[in-house]
């Protein structure tokens, strides 16, 4: 007797006040980036109406000669302009007022991470990495049709100007003994203008957003229903209609809820912070068990603590669907993955100003260059 169940994944788009303040946190570290490659970044943001407050540590100094910088080195970030041009791209024009509270990083902490020339982690904690064969691009069906239904709907507003930044998305998917079957449902809700009234607003959205997005083999027109802006008008939106904080959409950034996550967010953490790059390496892991036809499905537990560069401990679990003996499948993970801090930096090519482009629609499935740890290798 086959299994059946639903499941469910929710994504935002870019205007949302959570992923509005992930947006600034990952542009300012970009700017240090862009400056000093080793730059030690936690600089988060929050958001409510008008205001705005950026806070946290910085070391734009780290790894660097305070006497011999290099020739034009600037140590100033201007933290509120960054926040404004991130608002304005987005697509929120009104001024805004914004407070800055960023100190320098603990030098307990950089003394810990920085190791001679080796780097150490930069605070304890569980990461983890999961994929499956549900896309091309080894994620949860759910999880990837909401991020491409965001995505459409943040793009289509510069489309059409009655289509505001705020929005959400959430899709339903019927699974039959851990196979996805078809999408059964599909939640948009849009901010809008005021001029735009619900029935033109569901139409529109059905045929410029669902019906573009949606690949049409996943839909069974007699059960699917498409819901959109279910609770009615939604024209106070954004920072106005919702206060918003960096790393409040950690599970919209992974796998959905189809894979666990340590519970440490992304956004603002420069690659020192395991908790953003050793999640990359986890996914990058489970990816390629997947993708080289060792499993269907895949999760990488790994574990830190801080001032240590090896991991305490590395877990696979492959849900009963492994193609080869577990054992084997560790041996070939011991082969050919290193999970010493460094190496993730180094092997993932981490120390790039390429972080504002992941704190959108997704930290792993997509294929741009800046994403290397969705790269397929040959396993050995």
């Amino acid at each position: 007797m086959s299994r059946k169940y639903y499941f469910s994944s929710e994504s935002v788009t870019d205007g949302h006040p959570d992923k509005c303040c992930d947006q600034i946190a990952d542009a300012i570290l970009d700017e240090a980036l862009s400056r000093n490659k080793h730059a030690k970044m936690a600089v988060e943001a929050t958001i409510k109406d008008d205001i705005v407050i950026v806070y946290g540590e910085q070391n734009l100094y780290a790894n660097l000669n305070i006497d011999h910088l290099p020739e034009g080195f600037d140590p100033t970030i201007d933290f509120a302009s960054i926040a404004k041009k991130v608002l304005h791209d987005i697509g929120y024009t009104n001024e805004f007022k914004v407070f800055v509270l960023v100190g320098s990083q603990s030098k307990d902490i950089f003394s810990k991470v920085v190791l001679g020339n080796e780097v150490a982690a930069g605070d304890q904690g569980i990461m983890f990495g999961y994929a499956c064969k549900d896309t091309p691009n080894y994620m949860p069906l759910a999880i990837d049709t909401a991020h491409k239904l965001s995505k459409r709907l943040s793009d289509f507003k510069r489309e059409d100007d009655r289509i505001k930044p705020d929005g959400k998305t959430q899709v339903t998917v019927l699974y039959e003994d851990d196979k996805p079957v078809k999408i059964t449902k599909v939640v948009v809700s849009t901010q809008h203008d005021a001029s735009l009234k619900l029935p033109e607003l569901q139409k529109l959205i059905r045929q410029e957003v669902i019906d573009k997005t949606i690949d049409p083999k996943w839909i069974d027109p007699s059960d699917f229903e498409a819901i959109i802006n279910p609770g009615g008008d939604f024209i106070i939106g954004g920072p106005y209609g919702d206060s918003g904080t960096t790393g409040r959409k950690i599970v919209v950034d992974t796998y959905g809820g189809s894979g666990r996550i340590g519970g440490g967010c992304f956004s603002s953490k420069d690659p020192s912070k395991v908790d953003r790059s050793a999640a990359y390496y986890c996914r990058y892991v489970a990816k390629n068990i997947v993708a080289n036809g060792l499993a269907d499905r895949c999760e990488v537990q790994v574990s830190y603590a801080i001032g240590m560069k090896d991991p305490l401990s590395v877990y696979i679990n492959t849900f009963n669907t492994e193609k080869k003996p577990v054992e084997e499948i560790a041996q070939i993970v011991d082969r050919n993955f290193n999970f010493t801090v460094g190496n993730i930096i180094k092997e993932l090519d981490l120390l790039r100003p390429i972080y504002r482009k992941t704190s959108n629609f997704g930290h792993f499935g997509r294929e741009e260059q800046e994403f290397t740890w969705e790269k397929i290798i040959h396993l050995k």
